[in-house]
């Protein structure tokens, strides 16, 4: 069930990717980069989210960081 659905995501980042590259410019180097990395970074988060469904989102970790100085606020 997992590397299926980490085969359904890999499938649509390869069909969102030969949909949109060709759309880009040869001189867009910093687009093309761009979109390689926001492509990687939200393909490794599906995957991760595939195999740890309860993994803390980001909201916990900004709360672990600025709980402490609330409390050394509020005295």
């Amino acid at each position: 069930m997992n590397l299926a659905s980490v085969f359904g995501i890999t499938v649509v980042v390869i069909l969102i990717t030969l949909i949109e590259w060709p759309k880009m410019n040869k001189n867009q180097k910093k687009e093309k980069w761009a979109f390689v990395t926001l492509t990687m970074s939200g393909w490794l988060l599906a995957v991760l989210l595939v195999y740890f469904p309860d993994m803390p989102g980001p909201t916990n970790l900004i709360d672990m960081i600025f709980k402490p100085l609330g409390k050394l606020l509020q005295k």
